[in-house]
Order: C-alpha cells, then sequence, then structure tokens
C-alpha cells in the first residue's frame, strides 16, 4: 500500500530534466563517427598488409563498434523543442522527467517520448493534417516523433452541442467553447488515460450539471439568474466546474464561455409565441401608462387655461375618447363636430 501511494505522488509531480546541449554533442559525434570509420578502415589495410596484429585488429573492433553501432545509436537522442513544448521522457517504463524549453538537446537514446494523445484532435482545434504522399519533403518517421510532444500552448475546445433540460424541465439547445491549456505534464500523461478526450467528456459532464440548475429565462422575475441573462456568472461556474474535474489530469482552464443558446426545435415555436406576447403585453402597459399621464395633463391644461367647462359625464366621455385613441393598433379618423357638444 506504501509503495502504490509513493508511485501516485511521484507521478503527480514533474521533474525537469536537465539535458545535454545537442550541437556539441552532434559536432563531436559525427568527428568521432568519421574518425572511427577511418581506424577500421586503416586497420584493415594493415591487415592485408602486414597480416594479422595486434594493433590492426584493435583499431578494426573499435574503429567497427563505434564508427557503425554506437555513433549511429547516438544520433537518434537528438531531440529538438519549439516554443512551449515539452517531452515527457521515459526509459525502459520508468518516468525521469520532461524536457522542457525551445532548443536542441541530446538525451539518451533510448528514452521514449509520451504522449497518449498524439493523435486526437478535439472539435475546434486548430490542426495540420499531414499526409505521407510520395514527393513530400516530410517523411512519416520525423512526423510521429513531433506529435509525441506535448503542446504548453493555449488550446481551444468546443464540443458538440447539447440537448439538456434546464431548470424548469424546457429542453434547450446549448453549446461551449472552453480556453484551456497543460500545466502539468506528467499528471496530463500518467493520470488519465487521454487528457483530450478526458477534458472532452468533463465538459459535457459539467455543463449538464450547471444548466440543469437555472432556467434558461423567466419573466418578470429581474432578481433570479438565468442562462440568458446571467451569462457572465454561469461561465464563472461552468470554469470551476470543470477545473475542478481535470485538476487530476494537470489542465487548467482559462476561460469557458456559452456560445449558443436556445430552445429545442419542439418549443421554439411555442417559447417565441410566449416572448412575442410578453413583449406585447411589456408594450401595451407603456402605452397605456403613457396614455394616461397624457390625457390627465390635458385636463389639468384645460382646466387651468379655462378653455371649455366640462361636467363629469363630458369628462368621462373625453377620457374614454383619447384612451381610444392613444391606446388603439391603428391611426384614429377624425370626425369633425361643428354643432356644439351640449
Amino acid at each position: 500500500m506504501v509503495n502504490n501511494v509513493d508511485n501516485r505522488n511521484k507521478y503527480s509531480e514533474e521533474i525537469e530534466l536537465k539535458a545535454m546541449k545537442g550541437m556539441p554533442c552532434l559536432i563531436l559525434n559525427i568527428a568521432a563517427t568519421l574518425i572511427a570509420i577511418a581506424a577500421f578502415v586503416w586497420g584493415a589495410i594493415l591487415i592485408e598488409n602486414n597480416g594479422d596484429s595486434s594493433i590492426a585488429v584493435i583499431l578494426m573492433v573499435a574503429g567497427g563498434l563505434y564508427g557503425f553501432i554506437a555513433g549511429p545509436m547516438i544520433f537518434p537522442g537528438l531531440r529538438v523543442l519549439k516554443p512551449n513544448e515539452a517531452a515527457v521522457l521515459t526509459l525502459f517504463g520508468r518516468y525521469i522527467g520532461t524536457l522542457k524549453g525551445a532548443g536542441f538537446y541530446w538525451v539518451n537514446p533510448f528514452c521514449v517520448a509520451v504522449n497518449p494523445a498524439a493523435n486526437v484532435n478535439l472539435p475546434q482545434t486548430v490542426t495540420i493534417k499531414q499526409s505521407f504522399t510520395v514527393g513530400e519533403n516530410q517523411n512519416k518517421a520525423q512526423i510521429i516523433r513531433e506529435s509525441r510532444k506535448l503542446s504548453l500552448k493555449v488550446m481551444t475546445l468546443s464540443n458538440e452541442k447539447q440537448k439538456i433540460n434546464d431548470q424548469l424541465g424546457n429542453p434547450i439547445v446549448i453549446g461551449i467553447v472552453v480556453i484551456w491549456k497543460i500545466v502539468n505534464t506528467t499528471k496530463a500523461v500518467f493520470n488519465v488515460d487521454n487528457y483530450k478526450e478526458y477534458l472532452s467528456i468533463q465538459c459535457d459532464s459539467a455543463l449538464r450539471n450547471i444548466v440543469r440548475l437555472y432556467p434558461y429565462d423567466t419573466a418578470g422575475h429581474d432578481n433570479e439568474k438565468t442562462l440568458r441573462g446571467s451569462s457572465l456568472e454561469i461561465a464563472e461556474k461552468l470554469r470551476d466546474e470543470i477545473q475542478s474535474k481535470v485538476v487530476v489530469a494537470g489542465l487548467e482552464i482559462i476561460e469557458a464561455r456559452i456560445t449558443h443558446l436556445s430552445y429545442s426545435e419542439e418549443i421554439a415555436a411555442v417559447m417565441l409565441q410566449r416572448q412575442q406576447a410578453s413583449a406585447i403585453i411589456d408594450a401595451r402597459q407603456m402605452i397605456v401608462e403613457g396614455a394616461v399621464g397624457m390625457v390627465e395633463m390635458a385636463l389639468d391644461r384645460l382646466s387651468a387655461k379655462e378653455i371649455v367647462h366640462l361636467d363629469e359625464e363630458r369628462k368621462a366621455a373625453m377620457v374614454s375618447n383619447l384612451l381610444v385613441v392613444l391606446c388603439g393598433n391603428k391611426d384614429a379618423q377624425p370626425i369633425v363636430n361643428s354643432g356644439s357638444i351640449y
């Protein structure tokens, strides 16, 4: 039990590997390989001319071992890292460290770079597809080696839109975009089977958990949080929810935003009618309030300037006519009365 805990802690901590500079190793190995080949050829000439001699045999054996075996085996240890790239290296199945920083390095040629998500492309992530047709400059082995490196850049995930029931049980269609990056390469490689697929699944799960807590929209409740009206607060809770799930994979969620929000097709028409009715009611309420104010102002001015004296019955008729004109859907057709109003 103690050993299992120690292994878990070891693979949760990232070890930065101190590698040798690649250019000096490359130059020295090329020079040593050429010298070894020359020694092998020289030893063969000595044996041919002078017969078997200890010096010639030593030259041939040493030169052949380094020039044809050891020298070529050193070249696979040369590795190039671009900015914001890392390589998680294992030696015979044992994690020895993570190589970081742009540059040209040499490591143990038996080390293997591990990246379980090398061939997985997340939706909406910018990727360059490689083909292996005849005549291309890049070869398949080099591309495979490049794919085993981990990218430390900020990346984007945009899963497919989901149909989820909100707090009121209404089916809605929602989509999000997640901005993320790798902060712990050891956790990303060893703690989960595939950190990209793990992130995608956890984003879908967190989205369902958050959406079920809020209604899409509510009429007349300004203080209640909704998916449509409180997008910033909900996005922050969504980010925290995803972060709590992917911390085991060594990932950091920088931002999570709602990119699409709508009612599902089966209730979209009904909800549109409800929104239209609500908008009509709000507009009518505003029109009535304005009309009442205008009628009140008209009566006050008529009384103040003593333009005409109206009894209560005439005032009621005037108020009725003004409200009909001001609240009507169509323009009123005026009727001119040339006689007395009495």
